[in-house]
């Protein structure tokens, strides 16, 4: 029996009057929110309020390809930001050429199903070395590439060479570096094992493309043209084919 000079628990008193105002309540902005966001105009298609959208990283700008069920390629174009790369003979930034290339391989790629390609950076961002192969990483990326152009102080030296880390990724070194070479024209430096930092977070078969040597004057002059820079983007695609073909 409840004695009746101890107040019962608010905690656990009922109240069905207000239990049912405040489920009518919750209904009705349930209710609102899915009118704000319904675009009548387009049947079936919901819009999300950017405001509501999930906050993106300031660390990598990601673009996403439209693609599904392919290869998936990670394009890293080297430098960036606050990290310009090597200067070139006639004072270009290298982080501005390898953005141009890169963009040039992801349009190719995006053309063709057998891929799905991703680029590191869409923009003029920094990147930390280890962000762009953990990018990969996360992706679970069926190769990963990253673009540069070459630099030395003796403006004479010139040529292509390709790098890797890990011995999974000879194949996929050879495969592009033969393309790059017809494309070029350039002295053929050759295929190498080296530890870049971009290159050892990667677990999947990755490479680094020096392309060609931004300070050798001539060399940079094809590197900055827009038509040869559309031949190499070509032949890093032609190399994928010739290394997915193979496998």
């Amino acid at each position: 029996m409840m004695n009746p000079n101890i107040r019962p628990n608010p905690a656990y008193r009922k109240k069905p009057r207000f239990r049912n105002l405040f489920l009518l309540l919750g209904v009705i902005a349930l209710i609102a929110i899915f009118l704000n966001q319904y675009d009548f105009n387009s049947p079936g298609k919901l819009v999300v309020d950017p405001a509501l959208a999930p906050p993106v990283s300031e660390g990598r700008e990601v673009t996403v390809a439209g693609n599904t069920g392919g290869y998936t390629i990670v394009i890293d174009a080297g430098h960036g930001g606050k990290d310009p790369g090597a200067n070139g003979a006639s004072g270009a930034e290298e982080k501005d050429y390898t953005l141009a290339l890169a963009k040039k391989v992801y349009a190719l790629l995006q053309q063709d199903p057998k891929f799905d390609p991703y680029m590191t950076r869409d923009d003029d961002i920094f990147l930390e070395l280890d962000e762009r192969s953990a990018y990969s990483n996360e992706l679970e990326a069926d190769a990963f590439l990253s673009i540069h152009g070459n630099t030395y102080t003796d403006p004479g030296i010139s040529g292509t060479e390709t790098y890797y880390d890990s011995l999974i990724s000879i194949p996929l070194a050879n495969a592009i570096h033969s393309k790059l070479i017809d494309a070029t024209g350039f002295p053929d430096r050759g295929v190498k094992q080296e530890q870049w930092r971009v290159l050892v977070g990667s677990e999947r078969p990755s490479v680094l493309l020096e392309v060609g040597f931004m300070t050798n004057p001539q060399e940079e002059a094809k590197m900055l043209e827009d038509d040869w820079q559309d031949r190499v983007a070509q032949s890093i695609v032609d190399g994928l084919k010739q290394y997915f073909e193979g496998k």
